[in-house]
């Protein structure tokens, strides 16, 4: 898929996403939100009005409130990409949160440093 299909993807279309896969393996949606929120800035609120809103996953980056200064640290691989080695700083932020989803999915404990 190219980077601008991605770009433009409605967040509101891939945060059930999220939250179907962490519910799959026995996670919750607070934890999802819990993860998203430590690497944008954003509060719950804030949160729940992106889900609600029409913003695309490049508005949601644009509009958060501070990445994360530990985001660095997240490494590993997704979709056979390794996150640290993605040169696109938007689709880097983006590759972070799916990875920390799916690590949360499965099982893995979640440091918020």
């Amino acid at each position: 898929m190219k980077d601008e299909k991605v770009f433009a993807m409605k967040f509101s279309r891939v945060y059930p996403l999220y939250v179907q896969k962490a519910e799959r393996k026995g996670r919750t949606q607070a934890e999802v939100d819990k993860v998203i929120c430590w690497l944008t800035g954003y509060g719950e609120s804030e949160l729940a009005l992106q889900i609600e809103s029409d913003a695309t996953l490049e508005t949601f980056f644009a509009n958060a409130p501070q990445i994360n200064p530990n985001a660095h640290l997240i490494k590993g691989a997704i979709c056979g990409i390794r996150v640290e080695k993605i040169a696109d700083p938007l689709m880097q932020k983006i590759r972070w949160m799916d990875k920390l989803v799916d690590d949360l999915a499965k099982g893995k404990a979640m440091k918020a440093e």
